[in-house]
């Protein structure tokens, strides 16, 4: 049965990738002990959050992806343009977070 696509799924579909890459950090420095930046530390983005926070943030970024992806619209693995869309919103929130992290960290050289 097909189903229409419809211009909001798409922007659910970008901002869904946005989401599921924020959760990666998150969660691989939060099971790693490590801290990292989030929106809760001191100051917002520039300082550390506990690695328990970061677990949380990214679980909470997780589902955020999971619920704009999967449960908006009908996005479907084979249609380029679902996931050339999803794609999108992964490189520009790698991007973004290579750039901001890079900075911090000392990763932009």
């Amino acid at each position: 049965m097909e189903t229409t696509t419809r211009w909001y799924h798409l922007i659910a579909w970008f901002f869904g990738g946005v989401f599921l890459t924020n959760a990666v950090p998150h969660l691989v420095s939060g099971v790693s002990g490590e801290p990292l930046q989030t929106p809760f530390a001191s100051p917002p983005g520039g300082g550390l959050s506990s690695s328990t926070v970061n677990v949380l943030w990214g679980m909470f970024n997780l589902v955020v992806g999971y619920v704009l992806v999967v449960r908006i619209g009908r996005f479907d693995l084979r249609q380029t343009k679902h996931v050339v869309v999803l794609g999108l919103g992964v490189l520009a929130m790698a991007l973004l977070l290579a750039h901001q992290l890079g900075r911090l960290h000392g990763g932009n050289l």
